[in-house]
């Protein structure tokens, strides 16, 4: 009878593989993610034992295991795997666990596939860059990739937010310190409240996800500090409407002036497969605070016509996620069907390929 592996063993079976996400579901066999597709394992199916010993082995002492009323999240590692995010759920009463494998710091912004005009936001002396994207987009590994290269030609006072820390930065040309949430500090906006009295050049946070830590951003960026930060959105138009959308509408105002000095870029990322081999690559969108951007952040300008603001703006170095995605299938990276099934239009993008007046390429 086969029997299911350690956790050390199948998350070595992960790493081998190029898998990003190992899933341990009570029911089912472990299974893992490679290329944004999910595989079952040939193993014998999880029990609600196995599962709960197995989140047992992982979780640190300060953290409770996951109830009804709340998941958990935390960082896991071993010198030779590697850094893990983990999270753990209850489903009809058992625990399942999903451990995502956190890619190293290795890569560059160009390794990464990313546009040039990223990496020249690292260079920013202040002010507000978001990375945007569904989960598994690889906003972890951008803001990671932005940190590093800061961290390697810039001497700076890097302080980075995190719920939990997932890719560990040692100090070169910068000093970097890591603080947890429910190990460092109560919260991402607590954090944020005390790192600026800590004589910060750049911080990090992990993720806009409520109103104190936005605000908190904002005012961290306003007063000449460079920020990155995540948001689970999916265009640089949906963000700012969440940003808005996140203050009462009294405050709309201030907040359209506060972005309109502070934002400096909005970065939205796809992961698509690529067409030859195995492996993904990015699209990515991007919005810069032009000179256009800005009439339409403070109301000078109609928001409604953001998105072809963008679109209109190669000049700066912007581009929409369409934009991308057409440049990614034009260059033979991904497939057709691939593309289109990413694109906001599909429409305008068969149309700018030319499939609308002929057969549809493969």
């Amino acid at each position: 009878m086969t029997t299911t592996p350690s956790l050390e063993e199948l998350l070595e079976r992960l790493l081998s593989i190029g898998g990003s996400d190992l899933h341990l579901k009570v029911g089912s066999p472990p299974t893992f993610r490679i290329d944004g597709e999910l595989h079952m394992a040939d193993l014998p199916s999880l029990t609600a034992d196995q599962t709960r010993e197995l989140l047992d082995s992982m979780l640190p002492s300060h953290l409770a295991p996951p109830s009804a009323e709340s998941d958990v999240d935390f960082a896991w590692g071993r010198d030779v795997l590697g850094r893990f995010r983990v999270n753990s759920y209850t489903q009809r009463g058992s625990i399942n666990i999903v451990v995502r494998a956190v890619p190293p710091t290795s890569e560059t912004l160009g390794e990464l596939g990313l546009p040039q005009t990223v990496a020249k936001l690292a260079g920013e002396a202040g002010g507000l860059v978001i990375v945007t994207g569904p989960a598994g987009s690889g906003k972890t590994t951008t803001c990671s990739a932005l940190v590093d290269h800061i961290n390697t030609n810039r001497r700076a006072n890097i302080i980075t937010l995190e719920d939990p820390i997932e890719v560990l930065h040692k100090d070169k040309q910068s000093i970097v310190s890591q603080r947890e949430v429910g190990v460092d500090i109560e919260s991402l906006g607590v954090g944020l409240k005390s790192a600026l009295r800590q004589d910060p050049d750049v911080i990090y946070v992990g993720e806009l996800r409520d109103r104190d830590t936005i605000e908190g951003a904002l005012v961290a960026a306003e007063t000449g500090h460079l920020v990155l930060t995540t948001m689970y959105t999916t265009d640089a138009v949906e963000t700012v409407y969440r940003i808005l959308d996140s203050f009462p509408t009294y405050l709309e105002r201030r907040v359209r002036q506060m972005l309109a000095s502070s934002l400096r870029a909005v970065v939205s990322q796809r992961l698509l497969p690529k067409n030859e081999g195995t492996g993904r690559v990015p699209a990515v969108e991007l919005m810069l605070n032009t000179e256009a951007v800005r009439e339409r952040l403070i109301g000078a300008e109609p928001m409604e016509t953001l998105y072809e603001t963008i679109a209109e703006g190669a000049f700066f170095g912007m581009r929409t996620l369409d934009q991308a995605i057409v440049e990614r299938y034009e260059a033979g990276v991904v497939s057709f069907s691939d593309a289109l099934m990413h694109v906001a239009s599909p429409r305008d993008f068969k149309l700018a390929t030319g499939a609308l007046t002929g057969a549809a390429p493969q």
